[in-house]
């Protein structure tokens, strides 16, 4: 899944950095990515993972690093299961 995400947040986050190089930690705004990017970004994670962040998620935690976003896809895939 990590990797996924990363692949996810180096096409669509424009960061200034290499995703790959990013700790599971790392604060994405704090690495480049605008606003306009972590939308884009929900969009690409809604693609690649086959959900949709309803609108409690869309907050700027949610978005913030590779762990908040792991955090949120796996809360998703939990409710769907159910």
């Amino acid at each position: 899944m990590e990797d996924r995400i990363r692949k996810t947040i180096q096409q669509y986050a424009k960061l200034a950095v290499d995703a790959s190089a990013l700790g599971e930690h790392d604060d994405l705004y704090q690495a480049g990515m605008t606003s306009h990017a972590s939308v884009s970004l929900m969009l690409g994670l809604e693609n690649e993972f086959d959900v949709e962040f309803p609108d409690r998620m869309l907050t700027r935690r949610v978005f913030e690093s590779i762990n908040s976003i792991r955090e949120a896809l796996l809360e998703l895939a939990h409710e769907q299961a159910a």
